[in-house]
């Protein structure tokens, strides 16, 4: 048994079996849709929720992480004496990261909390590192140093089908909304300083996949045939296809591996949203 346990929640959108694969605990956000509340990744399939997004024109909000959710996670494995290693989604974006950190202040034993100054498998990039560093048996402070490094070097690129959801969670406003719809104005979005921010933009959807391509050349070089590329989409699989191809054949990864963005995410992307995760250090 690694004595480091991983810890993260559900903003990391991680695959099924690299949770499995790592021993990685996920704390569950929750959604909100048509008035229930779904644990993330627990209670609701992703596909069902981007259908019900899709049929019933359903908008939905999150809530974060609590303080007992934490405090419970945290203490099984302090009590079991082993050292705890919980990676969090952006703590200027969600309340999330601050509710782990007060369960880690009324708890005895080795807690850290980690700012990724992410979303998605943007996190979860960090945390299937950390999960293979602790499986390796390297110690808590070898993980940190080794992904406080990589923190700097994700880049995190993705793209919106409609502007609708980053208008409903006050991401842009309504003028804007209103304008890109019209104009068929599709933004290309980066995580930068722990929060969404516009890139460059596009008109129409065909045009996104390219511009991708240009933007990653630009960020992180032609050739990343010494690091995987991550895919991400929400329920448009023929976009998913078309992106992880264009990658395959402009900049040569050593592999790609696919992600699908959860509930939370999804709550302010909406459906038919695609993205890539890589690194910049071949610039």
């Amino acid at each position: 048994m690694n004595n480091v346990k991983i810890i993260c929640d559900s903003l990391s959108d991680i695959p099924k079996d690299l949770i499995e694969k790592y021993d990685i605990d996920v704390v569950p956000l929750t959604v909100i849709l048509n008035d229930k509340e779904y644990r993330d990744g627990i209670d609701i399939s992703n596909d069902e929720f981007y259908r019900i997004l899709r049929e019933e024109n359903a908008h939905p909000k999150t809530s974060q992480a609590t303080y007992a959710q934490f405090k419970e996670f945290f203490e099984k494995y302090v009590n079991e004496g082993r050292e705890v290693l919980y990676i969090a989604g952006s703590s200027v974006a969600t309340g999330t990261y601050q509710s782990a950190v007060m369960a880690k202040n009324d708890l005895e034993g080795t807690i850290h909390t980690f700012d990724s100054a992410s979303f998605s498998f943007g996190i979860g990039i960090l945390v299937v590192k950390a999960g293979e560093l602790a499986k390796e048996g390297k110690s808590i402070d070898e993980i940190l140093s080794t992904i406080e490094k990589m923190k700097k070097e994700v880049f995190v690129l993705f793209s919106v089908d409609t502007l609708e959801y980053l208008q409903k969670g006050g991401r842009i406003s309504s003028t804007k909304a209103a304008i890109g719809s019209i104009l068929n104005i599709k933004p290309i979005l980066e995580i930068k300083n722990g929060l969404v921010a516009p890139i460059c933009q596009v008109r129409g959807k065909k045009n996104v996949i390219s511009k991708i391509i240009e933007l990653l050349k630009e960020h992180c070089g032609n050739d990343l045939s010494d690091q995987i590329a991550y895919v991400g989409y929400s329920d448009d699989l023929k976009e998913k296809e078309k992106l992880a191809e264009a990658v395959r054949e402009n900049l040569n990864p050593k592999d790609i591996v696919f992600f699908q963005i959860g509930t939370c995410v999804g709550t302010h992307s909406g459906p038919g949203g695609t993205g890539i995760i890589c690194l910049k250090n071949n610039i």
